[in-house]
């Protein structure tokens, strides 16, 4: 059993120099975050500038009052290592973590377990930040509800140590990308939230609150048990399978196309998943910011369709006027996305009127098969998420368990809503998160559009402050407008008194 006790005087002094930029900073790393672990992983770092120890100060935050900005790694539902102060995935530039620490916070990385914890796999994921590290066999400890049951964990540590730990841990900001926008997301919807207790009794959890300040979710993979329907919503009549594979070589990441045609009996899967959506859209009983109802139709029509392609338009008028992401994203925009080639909007000037959505959305092109995530052959990483030691996948959806191709067993429901965030923020028994920030592609097709939509608007309708957009042009990605992400964390926290 670990001590759960904070040590200050366990660190050491560490510089990094990246892009002509310098940080220098105390490192508090591999600190075992719960008492029982039952993975390596489950181990945080913070780090925090040196010169907050000798009195100074980063845009006005100082060595209790700097946010404490949470960043993890995951992507793919798979496991996701503490991020270290260096480069980012691909070498590019300084990461996440060099940036948030040169910025003036106080930055904790946990690390999370995922479907792959204990086992030896050769998955490569792009989308998050991280890269294979589960080479051992052992036990499947980190399926569901395993990674947010982890950040709870990391987040409690903190507030159990709130008198020796660097920074205010009243301003917690989480932050990541895919898989890992949804740990995001699921640690903003969940706070304090009874159904996880016996998780994190199981692993020695702190006894303290996880509630968090705020949640930043790049492109959030969630609402698992309706994102088949939303898909098909979005991209039945798209009937080509566009996608790319990511290779490991010596020279790099090396990209690959493939091509795949849905079949008949998928296109038929797809108008069935597509007639399902209406009825989930219509019970959510979501408005928009002047209270008009957003429904659909049984044939996916309506208000909230509308609602939808209103961001897309938003999108749009914004690069119109700014041209931002064929500038400053140039090399992260999916090429062709110039907004002077998209023919399919009209413009009156500079702001973006009207949009044909069936033609928005073949330029935009369909990644994924039929189903989405919950294969009918088990075969997505989402399943796994829902398998454990003895079942290693499970379907989640009923559709899909009724039309399944193999021998399956259906997850536990109460598993699946611990998945969700969704739920969390309907009922609101818990602590959600009063800021949000959800930022998702436009030309993101590895979920519907739809998903994050429903987020965002169910936040806002719950009184929520959201920030929510769909940069133009961009793909399945995070962490690309981190000035942007920095001005309003700060916004939110230099105007709310804290109290550690």
């Amino acid at each position: 059993m670990y001590d759960l006790k904070f040590n200050p005087e366990n660190y050491q002094i560490k510089r990094c120099e990246l892009d002509g930029r310098e940080v220098i900073y105390r490192a508090f790393e591999n600190i075992v975050y719960c008492a029982n672990p039952v993975s390596a992983v489950q181990k945080l770092n913070l780090y925090v500038p040196e010169v907050y120890y000798q009195g100074e100060s980063i845009n006005g935050y100082q060595l209790h009052t700097a946010p404490i900005f949470a960043p993890n790694t995951v992507g793919g539902y798979m496991e996701g290592p503490a991020m270290q102060v260096g480069e980012d995935y691909f070498g590019h530039k300084p990461n996440t973590a060099f940036e948030a620490l040169y910025h003036g916070y106080v930055v904790m990385c946990a690390g999370i377990r995922g479907r792959n914890t204990g086992r030896k796999s050769n998955e490569f994921f792009v989308g998050g930040t991280n890269d294979e590290k589960s080479t051992k066999e052992g036990m499947l400890t980190g399926r569901a509800p395993a990674l947010i049951v982890d950040m709870k964990a990391a987040i409690r540590y903190l507030r159990w140590n709130k008198d020796l730990v660097p920074g205010d841990v009243e301003k917690i900001i989480t932050n990541g990308t895919s898989a890992g926008g949804a740990l995001s997301a699921l640690a903003g919807a969940t706070g304090n939230a009874k159904e996880y207790e016996p998780y994190l009794k199981a692993i020695g959890a702190a006894k303290a609150r996880d509630d968090i300040f705020a949640a930043s979710c790049y492109c959030p993979i969630h609402n698992l048990e309706n994102a088949d329907a939303a898909y098909e919503w979005l991209f039945e009549k798209e009937t080509t399978c566009h996608r790319i594979k990511f290779e490991k070589t010596p020279q790099g990441v090396k990209k690959i196309a493939i091509l795949d045609e849905l079949d008949e009996e998928q296109k038929l899967l797809s108008k069935k998943l597509k007639a399902a959506f209406p009825s989930y859209v219509n019970q959510l009983q979501l408005q928009d910011e002047t209270g008009n109802k957003l429904t659909s139709d049984e044939n996916g029509e309506g208000s909230f369709k509308d609602y939808v392609m209103n961001f897309v338009l938003k999108s749009a008028t914004k690069e119109k006027k700014t041209l931002d992401s064929q500038t400053r994203l140039q090399k992260l925009a999916v090429p062709g996305s110039e907004i002077e080639k998209q023919d399919y909007i009209t413009f009156q000037g500079e702001e973006a009127v009207a949009i044909d959505m069936d033609s928005y959305v073949a330029k935009i092109t369909r990644m994924k098969p039929v189903p989405a995530f919950d294969s009918l052959t088990l075969e997505c990483c989402e399943n796994e998420e829902f398998g454990d030691e003895n079942v290693f996948a499970r379907h989640f959806t009923e559709f899909s368990m009724k039309h399944s191709k193999v021998k399956a067993e259906m997850a536990d429901e109460e598993k699946i809503k611990l998945l969700n965030p969704i739920p969390f923020i309907e009922n609101g028994n818990c602590d959600v998160a009063k800021n949000w920030r959800i930022r998702h592609g436009a030309f993101d097709r590895d979920t519907s559009l739809a998903i994050p939509v429903i987020l965002a608007t169910l936040l806002q309708n719950k009184g929520y402050q959201v920030d929510f957009c769909l940069p133009w042009g961009l793909p399945h990605s995070g962490d690309y407008d981190l000035k942007d992400l920095f001005e309003w964390i700060d916004c939110l926290a230099k105007n709310q008194k804290s109290e550690k």
